[in-house]
């Protein structure tokens, strides 16, 4: 579907992007959970959808706040701020400064040691973390061939129907609460659990160790789902 609505910001995109996320200032207890509340309100126009959100939007934290066009003006002038008054100075000093020999460590990097990292982190989480929750489960590396193997890093099965794990590091996110699946990642979840029955759960880690404790108990009850039917 062509999206008519959204501005395009040329090169000035990144930069925006890099910012707003860096300094989350587009996350739910910013500006709210707003794809719940798209759903909510069902809109058939934008005009729709932007007065409901006006009316109905609060911050998710302790203490909500209602969302008023002056709270999206506000955060506007923040990203701002940080752009000029760090981004863009860190950016300036990096662009000084580097060199080919950075570019050069940083692709062996990039492809040898976060590589090795990666496979480490996935073995301590399901070894030391996963395994020890779910005695009874015998998890598995994704055969290559398997469709959803990119997104997809272990399974485990359950009867005749197996979960899914994808195991992100604690640094691809800063907040588990604004973590928003691509629209590529939905699918090929959703096309999982249609071959196997069961959902794809992520479990992002820390020094091996299952950082989003939460999920424990959701993959316990997906288990007890998947055995009763």
């Amino acid at each position: 579907m062509t999206n008519m609505y959204s501005k395009q910001f040329g090169k000035k995109e990144r930069v925006l992007n890099y910012a707003c996320q860096t300094y989350q200032l587009s996350r739910p207890n910013k500006v709210g959970e707003v794809m719940s509340l798209i759903r909510q309100c069902s809109p058939q126009t934008f005009e729709q959808w932007k007065q409901w959100y006006f009316e109905n939007a609060f911050t998710k934290s302790k203490q909500p706040i209602k969302i008023t066009p002056e709270v999206l003006d506000e955060l506007g002038e923040r990203l701002y701020t940080k752009i000029t008054e760090f981004v863009i100075p860190e950016w300036e000093e990096a662009f000084r400064t580097l060199t080919k020999e950075d570019c050069t460590e940083y692709i062996y990097n990039l492809t040898l040691n976060r590589t090795y990292d990666g496979y480490l982190r996935e073995k301590s989480v399901i070894n030391d973390s996963l395994a020890k929750e779910f005695p009874e489960m015998v998890f598995e590396e994704t055969s290559p061939e398997l469709d959803h193997a990119g997104d997809v890093d272990y399974i485990a099965k359950i009867c005749s129907k197996a979960i899914g794990f994808q195991i992100k590091p604690i640094t691809a996110q800063a907040s588990f609460a604004g973590y928003k699946l691509s629209e590529r990642m939905q699918k090929s979840f959703a096309a999982f659990e249609e071959m196997f029955g069961g959902k794809v759960f992520i479990i992002y880690s820390i020094k091996g160790e299952v950082a989003n404790k939460e999920v424990i108990e959701q993959i316990r009850a997906e288990i007890k789902r998947l055995r009763e039917e």
